[in-house]
Order: C-alpha cells, then sequence, then structure tokens
C-alpha cells in the first residue's frame, strides 16, 4: 500500500507539534523536574507550609514557604535562628520543597544533630517578570521590581513579626542555587546588618545588570571589622565551568579580603538527568550548606549561652508534628 506524500506530511507535523507541545510543557510549565528526582524522607514529622503576605516594595501580595523546627508549638518561649533560601531561574517559593526535597534534608540534619532547629524560609524571588526559564530572577531593585527590598526588608520584617525568632545577624542566614546564589550575596552583602552568614551552591558573582549588583565588586567596599563578622560557604560543580570559575575566583576575593570562607568542588552541576546533577547535586549538597549553617549558628549559640549545650534538646522524633 503506497502512503500518500500528504498523508507523509500531516503525520510528521502532527508529531512536531506534538514533541514541541510536551518540551513546551516540561520546560515553560513544569519547570524542567529532575528526570531522575532525588529520594528523600517521607515521614519527616515536618511541615512545608506557603504563606502570603502584603509587600510594600512590590505592591503585591507575596508568597513563601515555611518549615517550623520540631517542637515549635510545644516550646513558646524558645526564640528560633533563622534560614533564607532563594531559588534560581523559573523557580518559586515551593521549589526547595518539590525539588530539592527540603524537609527530608531537614530531617536528616535533625537527627544527626548537624543543625539546631532553625525557621526556614523560602520566598518566591520572581520580579515583575513572573516565573520564566528565559531569564534569572532580578534579585535586585531595578525596572523589574524591587526585589532586594522585598527580601532584605520586607520579608525579614514579615518573618520577625510572625515567628519567635532570635534577632543577631549571626542567627540569620541567606543562601540559594544558582541565579539564587548570586541574589543571596548580592541582597545579604547589603544588608549584613541582618545577614553574617551566606551561602551558594553552583552561583555567580557578577552581574551583566553592572559593578552595583556584583558580588565580587562591592564586596571590597564592606568595612575591615564587618568582613571579620562574616562566614561563608561556596560550591560548584565539576562540569560547570562557567560557574565553578566564577565561585573560584569570587573564593579568592574572600581570601584576599580575609572574609572567612569556605570553598567546595564536587561532581556534577546544573542539568536536568544524573546523581550528580541538577536537583540531585542541589538535594545532596544542601546537606553541606546547611550543616556549614548549623555549625555557625552552634558557635553563636554557644557564645550567648556558654554554659548550655548546644544539643541537650531532645533529638528529633518524625512521627510527631512539630
Amino acid at each position: 500500500m503506497k502512503v500518500k506524500p500528504k498523508t507523509i506530511l500531516l503525520t510528521s507535523a502532527l508529531l512536531l507539534a506534538a514533541v514541541a507541545g510536551a518540551g513546551y510543557w516540561y520546560v515553560f510549565i513544569a519547570g524542567a523536574p529532575q528526570i531522575d528526582a532525588p529520594t528523600a524522607e517521607k515521614r519527616t514529622g515536618l511541615d512545608f507550609d506557603v504563606k502570603t503576605f502584603f509587600s510594600d516594595a512590590m505592591g503585591s501580595d507575596r508568597e513563601y514557604g515555611v518549615v517550623l523546627p520540631p517542637g515549635y508549638n510545644r516550646n513558646p518561649k524558645k526564640q528560633y535562628p533563622v534560614i533564607v533560601l532563594l531559588h534560581g531561574g523559573h523557580g518559586s517559593a515551593r521549589d526547595y520543597e518539590d525539588k530539592a526535597k527540603l524537609t527530608s534534608v531537614l530531617h536528616d540534619l535533625y537527627q544527626q544533630r548537624r543543625l539546631p532547629p532553625a525557621i526556614v524560609i523560602t520566598p518566591d524571588g520572581s520580579d515583575l517578570r513572573g516565573s520564566s526559564p528565559l531569564f534569572d530572577p532580578d534579585y535586585f531593585d531595578g525596572p523589574n521590581g524591587q526585589i532586594a527590598t522585598l527580601i532584605g526588608t520586607d520579608l525579614v520584617q514579615e518573618i520577625k513579626s510572625q515567628y519567635r525568632t532570635l534577632k543577631q545577624p549571626q542567627f540569620w542566614a541567606i543562601g540559594g542555587l544558582s541565579s539564587g546564589g548570586w541574589g543571596a550575596f548580592n541582597i545579604g552583602l547589603r544588608h549584613v546588618d541582618q545577614f553574617h552568614i551566606l551561602f551558594s551552591h553552583t552561583g555567580y558573582f557578577t552581574s551583566p545588570s553592572g559593578a552595583e549588583n556584583s558580588p565580587k565588586a562591592f564586596v571590597e567596599e564592606i568595612p575591615v571589622s564587618v568582613r571579620k563578622q562574616l562566614r561563608i560557604y561556596l560550591d560548584a560543580g565539576e562540569s560547570d565551568a562557567r560557574f565553578l570559575d566564577a565561585t573560584q575566583d569570587f573564593h579568592q576575593t574572600l581570601n584576599r579580603l580575609g572574609i572567612p570562607n569556605e570553598f567546595h568542588i564536587y561532581p556534577g552541576g546544573h542539568g536536568i538527568a544524573g546523581q550528580d546533577v541538577g536537583w540531585n547535586y542541589w538535594h545532596k549538597h544542601l546537606a553541606d550548606s546547611l550543616s556549614f549553617v548549623g555549625k555557625q549558628f552552634a558557635i553563636a549559640l554557644k557564645a550567648q549561652h556558654p554554659s548550655r549545650s548546644l544539643h541537650k534538646a531532645p533529638p528529633h522524633t518524625p512521627t510527631k508534628n512539630p
């Protein structure tokens, strides 16, 4: 049976349309989820909730995710340190939970006593253009919105008003992945009165918008007295040449300025499939950065209460809600 050319062309066109439609859904709608997503502990006893608040800087309601520490509701007088996590391109307030399995990471760290109980916040950092794979969010105050003020001022005020937080900057950490790593430093180093602990996974430190939004440039302006109080964690993947070079260069700048920091190179990097790639990379090494944060919190807590042991609290019991 001979197939007509028109039939072949029509079939080919329909197939291409189906592939293109699937590709559009995967990238633009689903946000390019990890093909081999990280495995995660399901019974963590931790709840991830999405909250909404009004931002004066953005003139609209904004979302953030929150994970309260174990025992939060049972200890109404206790105050906690805070960790803010910024997503990368085409992200949302849910990225760290849905894709990096945040509560599973926290469950393990609490069980292993590598992180003191903390309030963990995952804001929506998208600017006025919305979330898209075609561009990174503008983590600064500019024509696409006042994102730096949203996170560095409005969100901080919201968290302090809604939750029992420790107020001093040594108990506040901000970090992110990819463009969120840049955002964490672009915002955190502008608010050193609020954040003393900063971290980046496979990030970068210069912005096309100019030196005013490039941490590698303006970190030089931070007073020496403040530099000594900062604690910084950096990592990059071996297969991420551009991000690896950027992170290594920033690490060298920090060393030259005498700013305490750790820099790690791990297998893998950006991508959508592979045990050391994409969300598998970020899931795995989120445990490393938060362990670093945990060490800094432990030191600060010890200094605040010299006679009190950091780990006197009972271990986290995953079968009970916090």
